[in-house]
């Protein structure tokens, strides 16, 4: 583990905490910060297994009081709200660039041969397709706005069965004026190019398909250089294990996904 990630991600997450007031009940000995903190670094080293990071860091010192795995895990449901609070408002604070990448990432729930039988989530609407990987898949599908150094700046979580298209309004509102998304061929729709510029002086960019009028050469230069990018945090993400994630409910499921893209966060900006 590093050591320097650790202590960053704490101060993050302790200051916005901090800054808006959030009080911890007196009685606990880990601070709420702390209990979120042990959220990262298990989705960062233990592929979200939250009860063996918080026994290690509970033997090497990290944490100011003792947690059992159960009351670990109540707490942490208590606090979901930040979770995903957190690494939006760190977005936002990094949206200052002028390049940005946009790509999806499957998130699994279960095998396809078992979706009839899952119980988390059911319906032909979590019945989606990999292009990348060629293979179908049943869960859902995190789409994910970073800056050029691969860091999130806005995502969301849809059911896999909609067109990458859908959130792709949401993600690019409140970039700055004059800003380029660069995406791959899935995002190729030119009313939607033209709606996102007039209303939010982005350019949508996406890699042009063969039967559409290239990209400029400005363009093909730009998205050879920021599209591995994108590529990189999709890859880190996948390390951390966010297409294997081992939760009951659709709750504890996003909440560890949270987890990772506020670790995700820390690791490239720091």
């Amino acid at each position: 583990m590093n050591d320097d990630l650790i202590v960053t991600a704490y101060v993050v997450i302790d200051t916005v905490m901090q800054q808006l007031e959030h009080r911890r009940h007196p009685a606990a000995q880990l601070t709420d910060a702390e209990v979120v903190t042990v959220a990262v670094v298990a989705a960062k080293y233990f592929q979200n297994h939250h009860a063996r990071a918080l026994q290690l860091m509970q033997r090497l010192g990290y944490l100011s009081g003792k947690l059992s795995p159960s009351r670990f895990n109540r707490r942490l449901h208590a606090l979901a709200d930040w979770v995903r609070f957190i690494p939006e408002t760190l977005g936002a604070l990094f949206a200052t660039g002028e390049a940005y990448i946009l790509d999806s990432l499957p998130i699994p729930v279960c095998r396809r041969a078992r979706a009839r039988r899952c119980r988390t989530v059911r319906g032909r609407a979590y019945c989606g397709y990999c292009a990348a990987k060629r293979e179908k898949f049943f869960g859902w599908r995190l789409h994910l706005l970073c800056t050029a150094a691969g860091v999130p700046v806005a995502f969301v979580l849809l059911p896999a069965a909609l067109h990458d298209l859908t959130p792709v309004h949401e993600l690019t509102f409140g970039l700055p004026a004059g800003a380029s998304v660069y995406s791959d061929k899935a995002y190729n729709s030119r009313p939607d190019e033209a709606t996102i510029l007039a209303e939010t002086k982005v350019r949508l960019v996406p890699i042009r398909k063969g039967n559409m009028a290239p990209n400029t050469w400005a363009d093909k230069l730009a998205l050879r250089e920021y599209r591995k990018w994108i590529e990189t945090a999709n890859s880190q993400l996948e390390a951390m294990g966010v297409q294997r994630l081992h939760a009951r409910t659709t709750a504890g499921r996003e909440l560890k996904l949270h987890a990772s893209v506020l670790a995700l966060t820390c690791t490239n900006a720091h």
